[in-house]
């Protein structure tokens, strides 16, 4: 099979040199076209771009691309549409997942992106979303507008299925030009939803791109980075680090590196009954896309004193994933992920005889691993489908361990009684988690929410107010004044 991955407005294909991706699964071959842009076409490309942002998309009301934006989603979301049949053939081909874990996780991540979450995208963020259309009145006096970027530049990492919507999806709502660059893992469903955008809105066709490049070719980046007003990032700590260094440093640049999450499990969670249903939840969350995502469990922490203990919670969790390695299989290692694993795997087995309590569960040929520890320092896991459960007795232990990982720290799952929600959730907020959410949705982040606690929509944007003193200046030229 062959597909051709990018989204190229107002430039042939056969003008643009094209490089081939070949991705294997099982039996299956797919060859991936990716487009290789000379300097010149790059260039052409983002002032293409940024016209149609001045001309087009900043002339729309915000109302109006709210209604574009839910119909591109609703065709991924519509099982009988080509683009969505498209998908879940070749996603899996390309990233490695089981059909049914893309199947699932495509549509639980669009319905993300209907327009009653986009409205409360917006008003999240702006509280008053006619601010991206007209002056609006502000209660300190005078008045205030959201102006977007010209044009916003997004380099995305990763083989996550339709993760870069986050940000493109967000360039679109504050009204800038957007040229994407895809990741060589997966590069194919931003330039699907590009084509779809199109499609729906024939205007906003040449207000965004989507184009690749060889990771490290510093020419391509400096042609492309230098054009944009805002560059969003993402990555390693060392490719962002990387990436600033070719930035302007007029150029505003919101960089998203790796980041660790974990789960907390309370006591009050722990009986026969709730047990079974926490350790599913907590599966789920380190099962769905093999911990590939920030906001996937590296361990969690288990309270004790419930009647179910720890050290039993271990054992559920391990049961819950061999299910969910039986119904949706772990999908296949690089070489440098399996020595990953090895060495992991190693090392938690070199302290097993001299830590009594310790239990490794679950071995390589079940293709996931529960490790059960008792007064252990946290350690972040190799992922696909590796994770620690760690016994505490008060959650405030937990609190200097937590300190040295702040920079890293984002999402916390939590099953807990209302009662200690709200104390976990100060506790958690001071050692620097960004989001809290139940187990069994860590990876599906609602609406507005505060991406590594930032804003999504705010650091995009530039706010102009008109101050009173305007106003009042203004008054004094009107024509019928005396």
């Amino acid at each position: 099979m062959k597909e051709r991955a990018g989204y190229l407005p107002g430039i042939s294909e056969d003008e643009v040199a094209w490089q081939t991706v070949t991705f294997t699964r099982n039996e299956e071959v797919l060859e991936v076209a990716v487009p290789v842009l000379a300097q010149e076409q790059m260039q052409q490309l983002a002032e293409q771009i940024k016209n149609n942002s001045r001309q087009v998309l900043k002339t729309l009301a915000i109302g109006e691309i709210v209604e574009i934006l839910d119909k591109a989603v609703a065709v991924f979301l519509d099982r009988h549409s080509p683009y969505r049949r498209k998908a879940e053939q070749l996603l899996p081909i390309v990233t490695g997942y089981d059909p049914e874990v893309i199947r699932h996780g495509l549509t639980s991540f669009l319905k993300t992106f209907r327009k009653p979450q986009l409205l409360r995208f917006l008003a999240e963020d702006l509280g008053n979303i006619s601010l991206l259309d007209d002056f609006q009145p502000r209660a300190k006096g005078g008045f205030a507008k959201a102006f977007g970027p010209d044009l916003i530049v997004h380099v995305w990492a990763g083989n996550v299925p339709a993760l870069p919507l986050w940000s493109l999806l967000a360039g679109m709502l504050v009204k800038s030009g957007n040229i994407g660059k895809v990741a060589s893992a997966e590069p194919l469903f931003a330039g699907w939803f590009a084509n779809v955008l199109a499609e729906v809105e024939p205007r906003l066709a040449g207000c965004l791109a989507i184009v690749w490049w060889k990771g490290g070719d510093e020419e391509q980046e400096r042609s492309l980075l230098g054009q944009g007003d805002v560059v969003v990032g993402y990555g390693s700590n060392t490719s962002l680090a990387s990436l600033r260094s070719r930035i302007p440093v007029t150029t505003r640049f919101l960089p998203y590196g790796h980041k660790m999450s974990f789960g907390l499990v309370t006591k009050d969670s722990l009986d026969a009954r709730k047990a079974w249903q926490t350790a599913h939840a907590a599966a789920l969350d380190v099962i769905r896309y093999d911990q590939q995502g920030c906001y996937s469990p590296h361990f969690f922490y288990v309270q004790r004193g419930g009647a179910v203990s720890p050290g039993e919670f271990a054992k559920y969790l391990a049961h819950e994933m061999e299910c969910f390695a039986r119904r949706y299989p772990r999908r296949a290692l690089s070489l440098e992920e399996m020595a990953a694993q090895a060495a992991w795997r190693q090392q938690e087995e070199l302290t097993l005889f001299s830590t009594p309590t310790k239990e490794i569960l679950g071995d390589d040929a079940r293709a996931w691993t529960v490790v059960y520890e008792e007064g252990a320092q946290i350690t972040p896991s190799c992922l696909n489908r590796t994770v620690k459960v760690l016994a505490v007795d008060q959650w405030e232990e937990i609190l200097p361990q937590l300190i040295p990982y702040r920079p890293l720290l984002q999402t916390v799952g939590v099953a807990s009684a209302p009662r200690e929600l709200w104390q976990i959730a100060e506790l958690l907020g001071r050692a620097g988690v960004t989001r809290i959410t139940s187990l069994g949705k860590m990876t599906s982040p609602e609406a507005g929410w505060h991406h590594d606690g930032r804003f999504n929509l705010l650091d995009l944007i530039n706010m102009v107010d008109i101050e009173s003193a305007a106003e009042e200046y203004a008054e004094r030229l009107a024509p019928y004044v005396d």
